[in-house]
């Protein structure tokens, strides 16, 4: 018998030590110290210069191209960090919220020689926690007595990679009846994933059978459109467009999926809106910020509808990657609903790039 967490609960702690600063240690193919570059301080930098060696701050690919740094690894860029390194310097590294008024962060030089799969696997990690993707790494030569010793959270990096990588299966925990303007036959379901993450939600609208193609919609949490009514995007309104047309037809499912600003969380979906407000387009503030166009997990939306009992979809959405991701996971996508509303003057450009850069039919 055992109490100890397994591997999926640790990087659950660790995404948590990750966001409070305090640091996990990855074991391997060797070992390294990991401390996200958005919640370092002062001192543990201090501490963590005390210990020598040669600390990199691992960027994404992204990332790298705006600073005109060599990504050897591919995905990933190891830059070295100066021997009088500042936290300053480290977060102007990270983010982009000052590149513009100062664009010159460099020279960098970036690592070239021995393996990335602790710097992709800790970049992964603080991706997943919803900082800014860049760590600060340091090799150690034995990983688990320095974890042991400061009583961190260890992670072993060959078992965590797949799981950081996979969709985690979300599960049923709970569903209510939920009367509401578009339907008074409404039930909420709430399905909460194995990883520890935030969870999704089904709202389902009437009865519809299961052997039918429900009409559904895959709709991502956006706090900003949704509940605050922003002119800056068309989610507000796509979401209630996507439950007035369920209640006008009588049945229909609503995935709500936790993913907020494509998939990089509330805090990075405003400085890309704050990069926006500086020319950059969607698209190209994801990318400064060292994120993809997208971060999303579609596949969650699937599992769900599988999980209740749907095996075809009418889908409504404008975006085709959502078609195809419900294709590849076995749900038969029988039309596709066009959800066109909200474009506003403010908008307008946002969604003319979504459909030059992201393929959606507008």
């Amino acid at each position: 018998m055992s109490f100890a967490p397994d591997v999926t609960e640790i990087l659950a702690r660790a995404r948590a030590d990750l966001r409070m600063g305090v640091p996990v240690v990855l074991c391997g193919d060797g070992g390294a110290l990991v401390l996200a570059a958005e919640t370092l301080t002062p001192q543990r930098l201090a501490d963590l210069r005390a210990l020598g060696g040669d600390p990199v701050l691992a960027i994404t690919a992204r990332r790298a191209e705006t600073l005109k740094a060599r990504a050897y690894d591919g995905d990933v860029a190891r830059v070295r960090l100066p021997g009088d390194v500042s936290l300053g310097w480290i977060t102007g590294v990270a983010d982009p919220a000052d590149d513009l008024n100062s664009p010159m962060k460099g020279p960098l030089v970036t690592a070239r020689d021995g393996g990335a799969d602790l710097h992709r696997l800790a970049i992964n990690l603080v991706k997943s926690a919803h900082l800014l993707p860049a760590a600060v790494l340091l090799s150690l030569s034995d990983p688990a007595a320095f974890a042991t010793e400061n009583a961190l959270t260890l992670v072993n990096a060959p078992v965590a990679a797949p799981l950081l990588a996979a969709s985690p299966v979300p599960h049923p925990v709970v569903s209510a009846r939920l009367p509401v303007e578009a339907h008074e036959k409404g039930r909420l379901h709430i399905f909460r994933p194995e990883d520890g993450g935030e969870e999704h939600y089904a709202f389902e609208i009437g009865s519809p059978s299961r052997d039918k193609p429900v009409l559904a919609r895959l709709h991502s949490a956006c706090f900003t459109g949704d509940v605050m009514g922003s002119l800056k995007c068309d989610c507000g309104p796509q979401l209630r467009g996507a439950l007035a047309q369920m209640g006008d037809e009588g049945a229909g499912v609503l995935l709500y999926l936790n993913q907020e600003g494509r998939g990089i969380g509330l805090a990075n979906k405003m400085r890309a809106y704050s990069l926006q407000d500086q020319g950059f387009d969607t698209v190209e503030a994801n990318h400064r910020l060292g994120f993809e166009d997208d971060e999303r997990d579609f596949k969650l939306g699937a599992q769900i509808l599988k999980q209740m009992g749907f095996k075809s979809v009418r889908l409504l959405t404008n975006n085709p990657r959502k078609i195809a991701m419900m294709e590849k996971n076995g749900l038969t996508v029988t039309e596709r609903v066009p959800l066109k509303v909200g474009e506003t003057h403010h908008n307008r450009g946002y969604l003319a790039t979504k459909a030059k850069k992201s393929g959606h039919l507008l």
